[in-house]
């Protein structure tokens, strides 16, 4: 079994301050990727940087404290690299992935936009260089003899089972047309050619949710959104037994504002 979890950790210093060092002993994934870690390497303490166990990969963003992407792997991987070949995002800390026996590991922090604003041109800017990038890894990986699994914060709600309140959201950053539509294109056989693991393994389930706001009582009333993915090549994808988000028992209990999201692979 090959088991893979994703968790946007919010700030990686104060997400080890609430449980994530005791959460990553416990884990029984083989990778773990990690988005918006908001630190330089050499600021994360040394149970969270190297911790034993461990090999880590960490790409920050050169914008200090924003963004950042890291991985943390069973074994150490045959290549890492940062960045997608993107002059203006290879240095924002938004990708990583590593070549693992028969898979590639990618850990992916898509920017989360502001409708109307700048930030969501950067948004577009960004998933018009991705999805093509996306296409010529899974070609090249299975030129390889590899298959694909692109974790991380997509910072887009797909379907509307991907969010519990999708009608007042339409016109929000993250359930936006163009951003659905994107999302679709990259689902598509004859497009991207990924699956969304989590989707397919629970087809007809609300959510399951993977993030929720810190203002009012999102996590407690399950008010939530679901837009950490972990997407497949599609013959990985078939060999998925579980998938599930790993959510709190309560709201005390939360170390971020999303929750892991874990797939079991038997390989």
């Amino acid at each position: 079994m090959f088991t893979v979890t994703t968790a946007n950790v919010n700030g990686l210093r104060a997400a080890a301050k609430k449980g994530f060092v005791e959460w990553l002993a416990e884990t029984s994934a083989d990778a773990v990727c990690l988005q918006e870690v908001r630190a330089e390497e050499a600021q994360l303490p040394a149970e969270v940087r190297t911790p034993e166990g461990w090999f880590t990969a960490h790409a920050p963003a050169a914008a200090k404290g924003r963004a950042g992407v890291s991985l943390y792997l069973r074994r150490e991987p045959d290549a890492v690299r940062v960045g997608f070949g993107s002059t203006e995002f290879d240095g924002s800390g938004r990708y990583i992935e590593a070549d693992l026996p028969g898979v590639t590991v990618a850990s992916l922090y898509l920017p989360s936009g502001e409708a109307e604003t700048e930030k969501q041109d950067e948004k577009y800017r960004f998933m018009g260089e991705f999805l093509p990038y996306l296409k010529e890894l899974r070609v090249r990986a299975a030129a390889d003899g590899r298959e694909v699994v692109v974790c991380g914060d997509w910072n887009i709600a797909h379907r509307e089972a991907d969010l519990k309140n999708w009608r007042a959201n339409r016109k929000s950053a993250g359930f936006l047309p163009e951003e659905r539509e994107w999302l679709t294109r990259v689902l598509e056989e004859t497009d991207g050619g990924y699956v969304d693991v989590v989707r397919a393994l629970h087809p007809d389930q609300e959510g399951p949710y993977s993030w929720w706001s810190y203002r009012g009582r999102a996590f407690d009333n399950d008010t939530g959104w679901r837009i950490d993915y972990q997407m497949a090549t599609p013959g990985l994808a078939a060999k998925a037994v579980k998938a599930y988000v790993e959510r709190a028992a309560s709201h005390p209990e939360r170390w971020s504002d999303h929750a892991p999201v874990t797939a079991v692979y038997d390989l």
